[in-house]
């Protein structure tokens, strides 16, 4: 039986697959018009993954950073011919990669494009990717409802994470829709009136 898209309209669809212990989000963005496809976080469950990939075509995955969590899969679909990439602060924390991934690359999926927005704070090389001409945005752990990701690990910082979100991700259109790496998805205009008592609650 198909999976309903979580989100879809004329030009792109995307899937959203909620893998492994810390119930990690994996989002599948697909072009419609030419069938591409790229995958956001090889995180947990490789054959599931790799299921997913083999029925969309994905080629490619991008890392949103280098967390254990979310890279779990990487070995396994680097075997199955698929590239994986990640941002060079992050890039060490993986087992291997195949292409680095700077701030403001443009990645084409078939006719949409994936920019990315390097956010970090919940670790150096921390990336969100905005899907141009589309109210998409994937922030990884940076930006979540209700507040900004975990900052109590190494080489985390709390007043970086709150900076990348009000200098990066704040600055997009209030309708924004934000796909988090965990949990549910919220909205630009939901969470930029609550920064300042994020600063002030400190967490």
């Amino acid at each position: 039986m198909p999976r309903p898209a979580h989100f879809e309209d004329a030009r792109v669809r995307v899937d959203k697959l909620i893998v492994g212990p810390f119930e990690n989000n994996v989002f599948i963005v697909r072009c419609k018009g030419t069938g591409d496809a790229v995958l956001l976080d090889a995180a947990n469950e490789h054959d599931l993954l790799l299921e997913v990939c083999r029925e969309t075509g994905v080629r490619k995955v991008l890392t949103t950073h280098g967390h254990w969590d979310h890279i779990q899969a990487v070995e396994a679909v680097r075997d199955a011919g698929i590239d994986v990439g990640i941002a060079a602060q992050d890039a060490e924390m993986l087992p291997a990669y195949d292409f680095v991934i700077a701030d403001d690359d443009v990645f084409s999926v078939g006719e949409l494009k994936l920019r990315a927005i390097h956010t970090p704070g919940h670790t150096a090389g921390s990336t969100s990717f905005l899907l141009e001409d589309e109210p998409l945005v994937f922030t990884g752990d940076t930006l979540f409802p209700g507040g900004a990701g975990n900052t109590s690990t190494p080489g985390a910082s709390f007043e970086q994470i709150l900076q990348s979100i009000d200098r990066r991700l704040f600055t997009l259109s209030p309708e924004m829709l934000v796909l988090p790496g965990h949990g549910l998805d919220t909205t630009i205009a939901e969470e930029r009136p609550h920064l300042e008592e994020w600063a002030a609650r400190g967490w």
